[in-house]
C-alpha cells in the first residue's frame, strides 16, 4: 500500500463552488497537479462548459478556476491506496473541508466529483455543512467511469452554472 497525501486547495474568497474529488491518483501525485492523468476529463469538462479553450499547462488550469470563481480539493486528505481506483483505498482521513467552506464567503455550491467523493462527504461533512450551502453529487470524470462520455457529463455537470453566471 502507498501512503497518498491531498494538495492544499484551489481556492480564493470570491470562489462560489467548491468541487471535491476524492485523493489524486498516482499521476496526479507525482506531478503534484490536479486532474494531471491525460485520461481524466476534468479539464476538458471545465472547458466545455465554460466555453473556454482547453487550458494546456497548470498555471492556465489554475488561473481558469480563479476566473469562473471555482475551488478545487479533496474529501480525503489521507488514505492508503495501490494504483489510482478509488476502491483501493484503506485507512482514509479527510481534509479540513468545513473550515474551508467557513472561509469561503461567496460560496454556494459543493459539487463532489464521483462516488467515493460522494460518499467521504455524507460521511464527514454533510451534516456540519451551512445551510447556504447546496451540494451535488455528479458522476466523476475520472477514466475509470467510461460509462458516461464528455457529453454526458456535460448535461450532468451543467447544473454548476447557474452559480457561475
Amino acid at each position: 500500500m502507498s501512503t497518498c497525501k491531498s494538495f492544499a486547495p484551489i481556492a480564493d474568497e470570491q470562489s462560489r463552488i467548491l468541487i471535491l474529488g476524492s485523493m489524486p491518483g498516482i499521476k496526479s501525485l507525482e506531478q503534484q497537479e490536479y486532474y494531471a492523468h491525460p485520461q481524466n476529463r476534468f479539464w476538458r469538462l471545465l472547458a466545455l462548459l465554460l466555453n473556454e479553450d482547453v487550458p494546456q499547462n497548470y498555471a492556465v488550469k489554475q488561473a481558469l478556476l480563479h476566473k469562473h470563481h471555482l475551488a478545487l480539493w479533496d474529501t480525503l486528505g489521507y488514505c492508503e491506496r495501490d494504483g489510482s481506483l478509488d476502491s483501493s483505498i484503506k485507512n482514509e482521513a479527510p481534509n479540513a473541508v468545513i473550515e474551508l467552506v467557513s472561509e469561503l464567503p461567496h460560496l454556494q455550491a459543493v459539487v463532489c466529483n464521483g462516488g467515493k467523493a460522494a460518499a467521504a462527504f455524507k460521511k464527514y461533512f454533510a451534516k456540519k455543512l451551512p445551510e447556504r450551502v447546496q451540494v451535488f453529487y455528479l458522476p466523476s470524470t475520472s477514466p475509470a467511469n467510461a460509462r458516461l462520455r464528455l457529453e454526458g457529463l456535460a448535461e450532468r455537470w451543467r447544473v454548476i452554472l447557474q452559480f457561475l453566471t
